[in-house]
């Protein structure tokens, strides 16, 4: 089979819906044989059923397509080992690794319960850590092998009642970061897409005025099918050069997003006080404050 990714093997960690089913499926199109992760859970982590990943394998298979089913949760090391060593024990080997999966449990920081905040961590953090820390081993040994991880303008720049999904999803490019410096050396890559689409993980956005529908409307614009184009090639050997990166997609825009660089410097001879640096320091610096913004004040434009 023909394809940007003919020839490699391909996991897809939450690939049984949205997001994770477009990559997963269009991987398929392009040649790779695809191992489709996903427990059946519901948006917010509880229960869970096989038919979901199921599904995807079928529709794979119905086009000519090799593919495998997994349904253990990656949010623990467990799960996550037995992913990798299942699709190696079935295709013979690794290339690229998709950390897509992902569970929601908004609530405003005050009300925010313990339980909230470790479930989203586990299930983003833990598990992107987990399913990556199982293939390094084999993309170490054959010199080569592709992680994308799915952050979040929550975390990159901010949103209301998301502090456990905010905290994840940075931690997530700060774990890409880690591991494209740690293991460039073995020809192994590592970037991060922040996904702008309607699915499920959206849905539960509220549309109690005006704004918030029109909102709405805008997202729904936005397929998942959308996101999965600049997966793919990020998986590719087209992408060689490409690590280290955060990505965004927005309907039929690509963005690359800077990384925290220092803005603006001050420095005092003698060194600083309380004082001096409330006359001095703050007002200097201020120039350079980030605004207390979220993202859809960022990207305030119609999807195009």
């Amino acid at each position: 089979m023909s394809g940007a990714l003919a020839g490699k093997v391909i996991a897809v960690t939450g690939a049984g819906r949205g997001i994770g089913r477009d990559i997963a499926l269009l991987a398929a199109r392009e040649g790779a044989k695809v191992v489709v992760n996903d427990i059946g859970a519901s948006l917010s982590g509880e229960g869970g059923e096989a038919g979901p990943a199921e599904a995807v394998v079928v529709e794979i298979e119905q086009t000519g397509g090799e593919a495998l089913a997994h349904t253990r949760s990656i949010a623990e090391p467990e799960g996550a080992l037995s992913l990798i060593e299942e699709t190696i024990g079935r295709f013979g080997r690794i290339d690229g690794v998709v950390n897509n999966a992902g569970i929601l449990r908004d609530k405003i920081f005050h009300r925010m319960q313990p339980e909230d905040w470790e479930a989203v961590i586990r299930v983003h953090l833990m598990g992107s850590f987990y399913v990556s820390r199982a293939a390094a081993p084999y993309f170490r040994e054959q010199g080569s092998g592709a992680f994308v991880h799915f952050t979040s303008t929550s975390g990159l720049i901010g949103n209301l009642g998301q502090a456990n999904y905010a905290a994840a999803k940075l931690g997530i490019a700060g774990l890409s970061r880690s591991i494209a410096l740690d293991m460039q050396r073995f020809g192994v890559r590592s970037n991060c897409v922040a996904p702008f689409a309607w699915s499920r993980m959206i849905g539960s956005i509220p549309t109690d005025t005006p704004e918030q529908e029109a909102r709405v409307a805008k997202l729904q614009q936005m397929t998942p099918a959308k996101i999965a184009p600049l997966v793919a090639h990020l998986l590719s050997d087209a992408a060689d050069d490409v690590s280290g990166q955060i990505f965004g997609v927005r309907n039929n825009e690509i963005f690359v997003f800077t990384q925290p660089r220092p803005a603006r410097s001050v420095h005092r001879g003698e060194g600083w006080s309380a004082q001096s640096i409330a006359e001095h320091a703050m007002p200097a610096l201020k120039a350079g404050f980030t605004p207390l913004e979220v993202s859809a004040d960022v990207f305030s434009w119609d999807p195009v």
